[in-house]
């Protein structure tokens, strides 16, 4: 009997999507079928790669129709937010206008004795290892930049978004990407483990759980294969006594609840000024109230179910455990009656909250975000850094200086000042910690998608 992969949509529990688990033996056929196109890919000229991958990208736009609905089923996000367009296309687009700069050759020396450079040169087969709650967006942040710099790619999506590895790849071929150049793998872990363990890639980029990355880490074990992992985050905000409050609530609680709070880099734990304690909580539980919990193929929907009953469970244990040490939720139960135990899970405010509680140590992945009050700039850090993970932080005042020294402190990989829950394409993606390792988007992206190639040319015989 065939082993298949089945897709279960949250509005329902029913199988939205099945395909087949490859056999890991056709997988690696492939791989080596891409392997071997990549030589021709990397030798067109760099305008010609760059020109094909944004018709890719176009191609892709031109389903949004079927895209965005299928999301729906898929993972749960309402249809009213138009899928994932805007930020894939604002990060393709930034990448394919940087990169005759970023993988420009660094030039010392063009004599008559000597020339003497570096060049970056693609890794080979890159494999995407794709998540489900960002499917698009994550999956892209490293294909745009891969095929531009020469490489292959092939890409293994998770189970909930299995279809949207199929919907990327035929948009590219439809668009002119070579078929044996980039390729769909529909892999269980088992198969993945063993194609990695093969050395079948040449780099790989992860996008998941921190179990997931320890996974891949012990199959590319002893292979040397380049590994880009971005894992968990427990991302913080600083609302200090200076702040724009009714700005902070609106950005943090969006930052909280989008997505039903199923953002890597998702606001989930907040610190602030005593002075505004009270009138942040207030403003916060009224703003989170307006949310309507619902199927998200109605456009009035403003927060789907969560994409699976498992990770729904989880977020309801992490405040079952809070309440019982003391924890005080705000946000009533009445307003929100399709909360149903599974999927469907109401937004959530905590209170009376501390660092002993799970909610506020373990990445919760939902709609849920603690509150502490803080006394001054130093407990606001010590708390910001008393995490396992390290992806962004978000802070808030006037003074740009503070927030700066504040900043240079914290145990993250971005920054934030006055904003949260952003990727700008033009800086390095990366986290520290628990969060992982490597980078992607900005130049830095394309140094991690490339190897470096140094040239010592002596000109002269003697």
């Amino acid at each position: 009997m065939t082993k298949t992969l089945q897709c279960i949509s949250p509005i329902d529990g029913s199988v939205f999507a099945e395909r087949p688990v490859m056999d890991p033996d056709k997988a690696a056929r492939l791989l080596a079928t891409a392997r071997h196109a990549q030589k021709a890919w990397a030798a067109r000229p760099l305008d010609e790669r760059i020109k094909l991958v944004n018709a890719g990208v176009a191609r892709l736009n031109e389903m949004k129709d079927e895209v965005v609905p299928e999301l729906a089923h898929m993972m749960g996000r309402p249809v009213r937010y138009g899928g994932e367009f805007g930020g894939m296309n604002e990060r393709s687009a930034y990448m394919a206008e940087i990169a005759e700069r970023a993988l420009a050759p660094i030039v010392l020396e063009d004599s008559e004795s000597f020339a003497r450079r570096i060049e970056r040169v693609p890794h080979g087969l890159v494999g995407v290892i794709a998540p489900w709650n960002y499917p698009y967006m994550t999956a892209m942040n490293t294909i745009v930049p891969a095929l531009i710099a020469g490489n292959a790619v092939a890409i293994k999506h998770a189970t909930q978004t299995l279809l949207v590895g199929e919907r990327i790849v035929r948009a590219f071929h439809e668009a002119g990407i070579p078929e044996e150049l980039f390729v769909n793998l529909f892999l269980d872990h088992a198969g993945t483990e063993k194609l990695i363990g093969a050395r079948s890639f040449d780099f790989i980029n992860f996008t998941g759980s921190v179990g997931g990355g320890r996974a891949i880490e012990r199959a590319a074990a002893g292979t040397f294969t380049g590994l880009g992992l971005e894992l968990g985050g427990k991302d913080p905000a600083y609302v200090m006594e200076d702040a724009d409050i009714d700005w902070a609530v609106d950005v943090l609680m969006d930052g909280a609840m989008f997505n039903a709070g199923q953002c890597c880099c998702g606001i989930e734990r907040i610190y602030v000024a005593e002075k505004h304690f009270d009138s942040f909580v207030e403003k916060s539980v009224d703003w989170v109230g307006k949310l309507k919990l619902g199927n998200p193929l109605d456009e009035d929907t403003t927060i789907g179910p969560m994409a699976n009953k498992r990770f729904a469970a989880e977020v309801r244990s992490q405040t079952e455990d809070a309440l019982a040490q003391g924890a005080k939720a705000l946000v009533d139960p009445k307003a929100f009656p399709k909360d149903d135990g599974g999927t469907y899970l109401m937004p959530q405010i905590l209170i009376d909250v501390n660092h002993q509680m799970r909610v506020m140590r373990e990445e919760s992945f939902g709609p849920v975000v603690g509150i502490m009050p803080v006394k001054n700039d130093a407990e606001a850090l010590d708390l910001m850094n008393d995490c396992e993970f390290g992806l962004t932080a978000s802070l808030w005042t006037a003074d740009p200086e503070r927030a700066a020294a504040i900043g240079s402190d914290i145990e993250t990989g971005t920054v934030f000042l006055n904003r949260a829950d952003y990727l700008d394409p033009a800086l390095c993606w990366t986290g520290c910690k628990n969060t992982g390792r490597g980078g992607a988007l900005s130049e830095i992206g394309y140094h991690n998608l490339t190897r470096p190639k140094s040239y010592h040319m002596r000109k002269k015989q003697a």
